[in-house]
Formats: C-alpha cells, sequence, structure tokens
C-alpha cells in the first residue's frame, strides 16, 4: 500500500473539518518556520516532523488537534500544557488557532527537540 503524502493528508483532514486543517497548517508552518533542517511525513495517521531527529506530530481529530512530543516526559513543563501520564509521551490539545499562541506551542517545540535528541 503506497505512503499517503502530506498534502493528499491534508485534503482529507479539510474534507472533515476545515479548523482542523487550518490549525495542521499552523502548526506545519510553526515548525517549518522553527527548524533547519526541516522534513515532514506522514504516518500512524498524522504529520511527524523531524529537524535531525524526530520530535513531534501533528494528528488531527474530531474535537482537536493533538500535537505529540515523542519524549515529551523529558520536557520540563513549567507552564502546565502538557497533557498525558505515560512513561514517555506527552501533547497539546489545540483547539483553535489561538490555542498554539496560548498553549505555548513555539515554546513547546524546542524543548520536544532538545528531549528528543538527548533520547537518541
Amino acid at each position: 500500500m503506497p505512503t499517503k503524502s502530506v498534502q493528499t493528508l491534508l485534503e482529507d483532514i479539510r474534507l472533515v473539518s476545515e479548523e482542523r486543517h487550518a490549525v495542521v497548517e499552523a502548526v506545519r508552518a510553526l515548525v517549518k518556520k522553527s527548524f533547519k533542517p526541516f522534513s515532514e511525513e506522514v504516518k500512524y495517521g498524522g504529520i511527524l516532523f523531524a529537524s535531525g531527529v524526530q520530535f513531534c506530530g501533528a494528528f488531527a481529530y474530531k474535537e482537536h488537534v493533538s500535537v505529540e512530543f515523542s519524549h515529551g516526559a523529558r520536557i520540563n513543563d513549567t507552564w502546565g500544557h502538557l497533557e498525558g501520564a505515560g512513561k514517555g509521551r506527552r501533547h497539546l490539545k489545540l483547539r483553535s488557532l489561538d490555542d498554539i499562541q496560548n498553549k505555548k506551542l513555539a515554546q513547546y517545540l524546542p524543548l520536544a527537540l532538545a528531549a528528543a535528541q538527548s533520547a537518541s
């Protein structure tokens, strides 16, 4: 079975929800602007982002977009927005474009990359 392209996944998300599509696109733009090198791939039903190592992904759900941090448990969560209690992963639930700023995604991204790099 061929791997779904990022563009195809984005089109699928848009069919389900314009708002979720806008949030995923805003997350993509922020990650792309923030990291060089930057790469992305479709995996596990979402878009995984890497900058040397994979460090996070964006997944669209019915009520929100989840930004998942593979090694989020290693992040010192001084803002208190991370959710999850597993051994490794943490996530931010974004229900609107405003949540990207309100939940400080731009500040979490470099911490997520550092956590992934330290785990490699």
